[in-house]
């Protein structure tokens, strides 16, 4: 039977581990992160990032280097190799959220960790796809999206929380546009198993700043509450809605990827190697963009407009995709477009999941998510290539503004939307003791 860690014993809420600010002073601040929501947001973000820097330096470059090892002649055995781990992820997410509600979130984040360090580490001592593809397997075991985004939830306050989701997405886009620039040139310096052990080494980097950086959590489980069934969860109607919002988004965004890095060299005259020229500014600018609208949205409790606006704003970039229209302009302005709704929708989407899940089951809540998103993306991967192979690029487009479509009219029921920051304080207030 484990050891219970410190971490993992039942405490107050944030709101009652954290002393409320005077009646005069609450409204003021209440708009602006306390000086420990900032810090666990960005170290944790910043746990994200180097985990996720690390997955990301192998996708622009394994597919070269895997024609110069056994077995890498074999386009399926390389597709299972990038693919097993998001496979891995899938089976792994919901079992690491439970535990990290069960035992606490540090423990199971050092845990995912390790197992990811250890498989770079294999991989990286790999000569052949085979032994590869369990370093990716093991890679993809150390599923701790839902440990990590259960403790911001629990870090931050409800009014914060979008602030420090966004915090985390933007960590990811900035390190994928990071990567994108970076991938090539480590690849010439220290080559394939150099990078898998450089994301062994950032894993490890990222555990320390779990251990030493990252404040412990106000837990808000009360020890004579007894826990929410999985089913309950699973079950719950607007939980559902978010987690097929999730399955959708990141289905479109790997469907989309099947198609555009050729759309873009064929249409728009770039090549592969100078594609980063593209994403780097967009996606750096899309970041910049999803900032006011988020936070317009908090302070006036206006989320389901920003949500759903940023939902047809994906879908119609799709519409225009299906035309295929040339020049590079066009592309820059569509990927923006499409990046500003994907960032806003990243970064509400588990803030809304750990608002609604029971306050004892939010690992689970978020592991069902991660689940999804999982699930998301082996299915956008594999329906975009098939779509493409059997009806061209501009069906993948269809397909994915048929998705976006039917997400909107799911999303449209969503029923439990956050109150504005001052309604949230008004609340607060009448509830306190005379």
């Amino acid at each position: 039977m484990p050891s219970v860690s410190p971490d993992s014993v039942p405490r107050p809420s944030v709101s009652e581990a954290v002393p409320p600010p005077s009646s005069q002073s609450r409204e003021r601040d209440d708009s602006s992160m306390t000086r420990l929501e900032r810090r666990s947001s960005v170290s944790l973000a910043s746990i994200f990032a180097l985990r996720m820097f690390g997955l990301f330096l192998i996708l622009p470059v394994f597919a070269v280097y895997a024609r110069g090892i056994p077995g890498g002649d074999d386009a399926t055995l390389v597709g299972l190799a990038l693919g097993i781990y998001g496979l891995t992820q899938a089976m792994l997410q919901l079992p690491f959220g439970m535990a990290s509600d069960r035992w606490g979130r540090k423990p199971v984040i050092v845990a995912g960790l390790l197992l990811f360090a250890l498989g770079s580490f294999v991989a990286a001592a790999a000569s052949g796809i085979l032994v590869t593809i369990i370093g990716r397997a093991l890679q993809g075991a150390g599923a701790i999206s839902a440990a990590v985004t259960a403790f911001v939830a629990d870090s931050t306050r409800d009014n914060q929380r979008t602030k420090a989701m966004a915090m985390v997405g933007g960590s990811i886009g900035f390190t994928f546009a990071l990567s994108l620039v970076g991938a090539p040139l480590l690849y010439e310096h220290i080559g394939m198993s150099g990078i898998f052990a450089f994301t062994g080494v950032l894993a490890i980097a990222a555990i320390f700043v779990v251990v030493f950086v990252v404040p412990p959590v106000p837990r808000a489980v009360l020890a004579d509450v007894s826990r929410t069934p999985l089913r309950d969860v699973v079950r719950e109607p607007d939980l559902l809605r978010l987690n097929f919002g999730i399955f959708s988004l990141h289905a479109v965004q790997m469907a989309m990827f099947v198609v555009l890095p050729t759309w873009l060299a064929d249409r728009a005259g770039i090549p592969v190697s100078g594609h980063w020229q593209i994403y780097l500014p967009v996606v750096v600018l899309s970041f910049l963009l999803m900032l006011p609208p988020l936070f317009w949205s908090e302070r006036r409790g206006r989320l389901r407009v920003v949500f759903l606006a940023s939902i047809a704003m994906v879908l119609v970039v799709q519409l225009v995709l299906v035309a295929q229209p040339s020049g590079l302009l066009t592309f820059a302005v569509l990927l923006l477009v499409f990046f500003a709704g994907f960032n806003v929708l990243e970064a509400s989407l588990p803030s809304l999941i750990s608002r609604l899940a029971p306050v004892d089951a939010k690992g689970t809540a978020l592991g069902v998510y991660n689940t999804t998103q999982s699930f998301g993306l082996f299915f956008g991967g594999a329906i975009g290539g098939w779509v493409q192979q059997l009806w061209g690029r501009p069906a993948v487009f269809v397909a994915c503004a048929v998705l976006m479509a039917l997400w909107l009219v799911v999303a449209s029921g969503h029923r439990r939307w956050p109150r504005s920051a001052r309604g949230s304080v008004q609340a607060a207030s009448a509830n306190e003791p005379a």
